[in-house]
Formats: structure tokens, C-alpha cells, sequence
């Protein structure tokens, strides 16, 4: 029998119990600087935000990855991970005192000491938890796990599972070669296979009858089976270990291959199918990502609010017509929506844009930017400089046009990080690799934007920048770019 692994953030219980004690600490702490007597938890006036707190923990536990390798990680991202953690703990807090309307009864001086002290404390704790399951760790406390397998296929598996995996629960004591010469073939010609010198606790040998049965009076908690794609599955081998009561772990060519990036079991009807993505987000990680995207919608809404009554007359006096401009967007999967802006540009702006295509830097027409738009509103006037000065240049370049957007966040065809939703036109331009853009949620920011977006005229570096934020996504990243894109929009980098 198989004892199942814990999965997700219930095999990291003991980081989960050290954060949790850590942060009604640090609260305690900043309760002692604010208040300089007593307890939060016997004092009426605030002994609801550690509760608050505790509960808002439990939440991001449970609905973030933010435990998912915490023993692969550097110090560095350990800052990172922990920054962000204690990020989304205060954004479900703050959410939490609005709808307990209790936001005015909350100390925001103590909840800003515990937010400074929190994750240095964490940091520190989870580098000393680190240290200590390192060091305690012995092969009498872990799996054993023979590995079976081709002799030109050892040494990388070796690799990868001994010498990429600092910290693991299993040891190989057996490499079995399924070749019936412990011999390998390498470009010099043939070698000798060796694994003992190398690897001084694991033992070389040939699959035999007379081993298996040497290997049947040893201690071994389970097998994996890894062989070459052309080689038959050893049915009859995997039959042998499992009425020895030894569990085996196979792979299978379609989910190891690179050409495969994330791959999960799932079912379609009565069907157990692998189901391949470029990046699967758990159902929590979703839920973060939509709680951070309803608290920024809420803010930018009410700053959109306030932006509207400054520049709205300004607008209208330089080119009467509609504060907002609205047009159909394509977002995730193709799905099409309104995408509202303020709007810059003169009423004729679309029909200009035809005339302009020549003047288009970005490469295909797939998406389109010039230099100098004309169709930007008072775009005609110029400083000294010769540089555009009018209404609608100001409002792109410090990128007030895009507030509006912060109703599609709330209303959910948008996030606040993601990729630029397409107009119809350019989207019927996409090429097959193109499309893989929207395989999320159109964001206000993404990774292209901070990454000098008027710089940038290949679309093709754009696609790319935006299929790799799909691939790696975490809520971290989408953190990383917020912070990144307050920068770009105050020192005017990269704005059109």
C-alpha cells in the first residue's frame, strides 16, 4: 500500500503554524508600539483585527500557492514570496473591514507596524525552518526508491532527481539498467556506465532474475520505471514489484516531453484524460487574483471618479463629443467585450486610422502605434520643442485614458495585469502562434508595458514577453508588474 503524499499547502503545515504565530506576534508588537499597555486580544477596541487577521491568513493559505516550493526556493525569492503573501494577507483584510464596515473602528498605524514586521520576521523563521529540516534530514526518515532504467538514460536521471533536488524525502539506494550491458553510448564513442563513484550510496546493477530476487530481501518502498520511448512497457515487470506489495511509479513519453509544458489528470465526461496547458492556476490562485482584481477595481473606480471631474471639461472643450470612448475588444479565448477609456483622440479617429496604416511601426499591422498621432486631441499644438502638448497627449502620456478600465477589472472581462486586448481588426491578423496571447484575462498593465512597451515595435517580442507571463504566471508576478508600472507611469517611461 501507498501512503499518498500530502498535497499543496497542508505538506508545509509546520511554515503554515510558524506564520500564523508569527504574524499575531508581530501584531502584538506593533499593538505595544501604538498603544504602549495592555493586549489587542482583552482590549475592545481592536481585539477584532487579529481575528481579522488570522482569518485572512487562513484564506490566503488555502486559496494561494504561496507554500508551492518553499523548499526550492533562494533566499531571494523567499523575500519575494513572503512580500507577497503579506501583500495579499492585508488586501483580504482591508476587503474584510469594508464588508464588516468596521474600517473606521481598525488602527491603520498598528496594522502598518504589523505589515513592516511581519515579513522580516517571516523571512528570518523561514530560513531557520529551512536550515533545520536540511540538517535533520537522514535516509533512515525517507523513501526508498529503486530506479529502473536504460544505461544511457541514468546519469541525467541521476541528475535530475538526486543532484536538482537539494532537499527530498526519498533516496535511491538501486539503479537497475534495463540494457543488457552496463555500457552507455556517448558521441567519444562507448564508456563504461558508472554510477558508484559519482553517487557512493547507490548501487549499480543489470535487471536479472537473480537481482530482483536479491532486491526482494532489501528495503524498498517503491520503483520508478523510466525507459526510453522506443522500449515496450515492462508490464510484466511492473506486475512482479506490485504482488511484491511494491508500489510503481512509470512515466509516460506525452507528459515528459518539452514540447508539453504543465500537464494535469482531469475527466471529460466518463473519460480520465491529461489535460496540457501552457500554465494551470489552481482554483485559489484565481481567487487571489480576483480579490486583488475587485480591490484595485474598487480604488481605480473611485480614482476614475476624481480624474473625471478634472480632465472631462478639458476634454470637451477642445473637441466636443463624448468623455468616454468605448470599442469591442477581444479578451481571454476570444471572448469579445467593451473596453472603456477617456477619451484622447477626435471623434473621427477610426476612420483616420486607415489613412495612417503606412505610418505604422509595429510590424504586420498587428497592432498599430506611430510616432506623433494626429488624431490625438489638440496633438496640433506643440512646445517649444515640437513636441505635442495638447489635451489628449497629456492624458496618454501620464496614462489617465486608461482609468476607465477599472470598471472592466470590476466587472471581470479584465485583470489588472494581463495582456493588451486585441481591436476585431488586428485579431483577424493573427497568426496560429499569435492567438496564445489570449490564453488569460486582457490586463491594464503587463509585461510588455513595463518592459519599454513604446520601445518595442516588434509584435513578435510583444507575443512573446506576453507568453511568457502566462507561463510563469504567480501572483508575485502580477505584484512585480503593478510596482513596476506605478514607476513607468511617474517617470513617464515607455508611455505613448
Amino acid at each position: 500500500m501507498n501512503q499518498k503524499s500530502l498535497k499543496g499547502w497542508m505538506k508545509h503545515w509546520d511554515f503554515i503554524l510558524i506564520d500564523i504565530i508569527c504574524l499575531q506576534l508581530c501584531f502584538a508588537v506593533a499593538f505595544r508600539f501604538r498603544i504602549g499597555y495592555g493586549s489587542p486580544y482583552s482590549d475592545t477596541r481592536f481585539q477584532f483585527q487579529p481575528l481579522l487577521l488570522l482569518v485572512s491568513q487562513l484564506l490566503v493559505v488555502v486559496f494561494s500557492d504561496n507554500y508551492s516550493g518553499i523548499l526550492r526556493r533562494n533566499r531571494f525569492d523567499e523575500l519575494l514570496a513572503v512580500i507577497s503573501q503579506t501583500a495579499q494577507i492585508i488586501i483580504v483584510s482591508v476587503i474584510g473591514l469594508f464588508i464588516m464596515h468596521r474600517s473606521a473602528d481598525a488602527s491603520r498605524l498598528i496594522m502598518g507596524y504589523t505589515t513592516v514586521l511581519y515579513p522580516a520576521a517571516a523571512y528570518v523563521l523561514h530560513l531557520a525552518n529551512k536550515r533545520r529540516l536540511f540538517a535533520g534530514r537522514k535516509n533512515k526518515e525517507k523513501r526508498s526508491i529503486v530506479l529502473i532504467t536504460s544505461a544511457a538514460m541514468a546519469s541525467d536521471a541521476m541528475h535530475i532527481l538526486i543532484d536538482q533536488n537539494s532537499f527530498r524525502d526519498y533516496f535511491i539506494p538501486v539503479v537497475m539498467i534495463m540494457d543488457k550491458t552496463c555500457k552507455a553510448e556517448s558521441d567519444a564513442g562507448t564508456e563504461t556506465f558508472e554510477i558508484s563513484d559519482k553517487y557512493p550510496d547507490t548501487e549499480a546493477m543489470q535487471l536479472s532474475e537473480e537481482n530482483l530476487k536479491k532486491l526482494s530481501h532489501e528495503w524498498v518502498d517503491e520503483v520508478l520505471i523510466l525507459q526510453p520511448d522506443e522500449m515496450p512497457y515492462p508490464s510484466e515487470l511492473a506486475d512482479m514489484f506490485l504482488n511484491m506489495g511494491i508500489t510503481v511509479n512509470y512515466t509516460l513519453p506525452a507528459i515528459n516531453s518539452r514540447h508539453w509544458h504543465s500537464t494535469e489528470i482531469e475527466k471529460i465526461g466518463a473519460y480520465h484524460v491529461l489535460s496540457n496547458s501552457l500554465r494551470f492556476a489552481s482554483p485559489g490562485q484565481l481567487a487571489i487574483k480576483r480579490l486583488m482584481d475587485i480591490a484595485g477595481g474598487l480604488v481605480g473606480c473611485v480614482l476614475t471618479g476624481m480624474v473625471f471631474l478634472v480632465i472631462a471639461p478639458a476634454i470637451y472643450a477642445a473637441d466636443p463629443g463624448p468623455i468616454f470612448f468605448s470599442q469591442t475588444r477581444v479578451g481571454k479565448n476570444g471572448r469579445t467585450f467593451k473596453m472603456y477609456k477617456f477619451r484622447s483622440m477626435y471623434m473621427d479617429a477610426e476612420q483616420r486610422k486607415r489613412e495612417l496604416a503606412e505610418k505604422n511601426k509595429m510590424s504586420g499591422g498587428l497592432m498599430f502605434k506611430i510616432d506623433d498621432d494626429p488624431r490625438i486631441i489638440g496633438s496640433e499644438k506643440k512646445d517649444k520643442n515640437g513636441n505635442p502638448r495638447g489635451i489628449g497627449n497629456f492624458i496618454r502620456r501620464t496614462s489617465l485614458d486608461e482609468f476607465p478600465q477599472f470598471f472592466n477589472v470590476l466587472m471581470g472581462s479584465m485583470s489588472l495585469v494581463g495582456w493588451r486586448p486585441a481591436t476585431l481588426d488586428e485579431w483577424e491578423k493573427y497568426d496560429l502562434e499569435h492567438r496564445v496571447r489570449a490564453g488569460m484575462k486582457p490586463g491594464i498593465t503587463g509585461m510588455w508595458q513595463v518592459s519599454g512597451r513604446s520601445g518595442i515595435t516588434d509584435f513578435e517580442e510583444v507575443v512573446r514577453l506576453d507568453r511568457k507571463y502566462i507561463e510563469n504566471w504567480n501572483i508575485r508576478m502580477d505584484i512585480r508588474i503593478l510596482v513596476k508600472t506605478v514607476a513607468v507611469v511617474l517617470l513617464h517611461k515607455g508611455a505613448v
